[in-house]
């Protein structure tokens, strides 16, 4: 159904044929049928559909004869999940971006204390207790800007890879939902569409995730965001920018493919209108956030040793195969820097601390993720809501001025 360029993906009434029926005869009149209302040329509000009576079935249409004043007035209602075709990629990539670097931005403390209690050989000065214990050590240590030291470039690789993360899921989600069922939500369009989205976000995302990890260890040896990036362009090359980039799409397509299935199911559960609700965001948000980050928990150490590249845990490694290929094995293996590929992370994981190596930090991964989604999501909608209501009402103006 299209109304002044919106698809509309919900019905506003329940009685199957009866906005099917209004529909057409509002095309053969010259109205426009929008959101459970008659509109005329110019966007006025000529008529709606009300209830009938008791022991009668359906609804009956209610017409207004529409004056000056009533098409002023009342001001038909948007509906900022069918965005106008021409405006959609630029208003996602513009909510997603926005989102992306409030998201990561307030949540860096927590995200900080999570690589840290991730790590398998902690020194003294970084054991900790819980997350609130990590907090208030580091700032009593290292100071109270410790905790977000790194945060600029985070910010600044969040922005465009939240844009093509957001618009790549919105395009794909529609074209395969219209495809597979037209108008009806469609979990295996939703999953398709956050993995297929997840391969552009980690692409742009993975460098500042390198330099962020790096800048967040204890004892950091950076002077700085350009120091980090200069000594790992010297010391590894290019490719120590995406050395994890295999493991965050291991661990990333799962997780969004689940989180973005989650967060749309609990939709149609607390906001199966698809309105603008932002406490079903938050907390659809939240709860997709925590499910997706316990059961991808095992991944996201991994992904942490290969970007931060660990020096005791590749000791560890050194002196396994030093032993078991003497002195030969031993110079072989003191040439070997590098922890490399998602294989060798989950054996170095493994060997240092067993099973449950793989779930450490997960209590911040969850404490981190819940929060950071439903940010993420509330501000996303609350933008893309906004933006929308504001390209209608533009659009509306336009074609009340040429009418005239």
């Amino acid at each position: 159904m299209e109304a002044d360029g919106f698809v509309s993906r919900r019905t506003s009434v329940e009685t199957p044929g009866v906005e099917s029926r209004v529909t057409g005869a509002a095309a053969g009149a010259g109205f426009r049928w929008m959101g459970g209302r008659l509109l005329d040329t110019t966007g006025g509000f000529v008529g709606s559909l009300s209830p009938r009576m008791a022991g009668e079935q359906g609804f009956a249409p209610v017409l207004h004869r529409a004056t000056p004043e009533t098409s002023t007035s009342i001001e038909p209602e948007i509906d900022y999940e069918g965005l106008p075709q021409e405006a959609a990629t630029t208003t996602h990539m513009l909510a997603g971006a926005v989102a992306g670097i409030m998201e990561h931005c307030l949540m860096y403390p927590i995200d900080c204390v999570k690589t840290r209690m991730q790590s398998l050989h902690p020194e003294p000065g970084a054991r900790y207790r819980n997350v609130m214990d990590a907090l208030r050590q580091i700032v009593r240590t290292e100071g109270v800007w410790r905790p977000i030291r790194g945060v600029n470039v985070l910010a600044v690789g969040a922005g465009p890879a939240h844009a093509l993360y957001f618009a790549c899921y919105e395009k794909i989600k529609f074209s395969l939902s219209d495809a597979i069922h037209p108008g009806v939500n469609s979990h295996f369009a939703n999953g398709v569409a956050g993995c297929m989205a997840t391969v552009l976000h980690d692409a742009a995302m993975n460098p500042a995730e390198v330099v962020k990890q790096r800048m967040q260890m204890f004892n950091s040896p950076y002077r700085g965001v350009l120091d980090c990036v200069g000594s790992l362009w010297r010391h590894d090359g290019p490719a120590a920018f995406y050395r994890s980039y295999t493991t965050q799409l291991t661990m990333n397509v799962p997780f969004q493919a689940l989180h973005f299935i989650t967060y749309e199911y609990l939709q149609e559960l607390l906001n199966p209108h698809r309105q603008y609700n932002p406490s079903s965001h938050v907390v659809s948000g939240a709860l997709a956030g925590a499910l997706a980050a316990a059961a991808t928990t095992p991944l996201d150490v991994c992904k942490t040793l290969l970007n931060t590249q660990e020096a005791q845990a590749i000791h560890v490694i050194q002196a396994e195969a030093a032993t078991a290929s003497g002195a030969v094995g031993a110079a072989a293996a003191s040439g070997s820097r590098h922890i490399s590929g998602l294989c060798e992370a989950f054996r170095t994981v493994y060997r240092t601390g067993g099973m449950p190596a793989f779930f450490k930090g997960v209590q911040a991964r969850i404490i981190y993720q819940m929060p950071s989604t439903a940010i993420s999501w509330s501000v996303y909608e609350f933008f893309k809501y906004i933006i929308t209501k504001r390209q209608h009402e533009r659009r509306l103006r336009g074609d009340r001025d040429g009418d005239k």
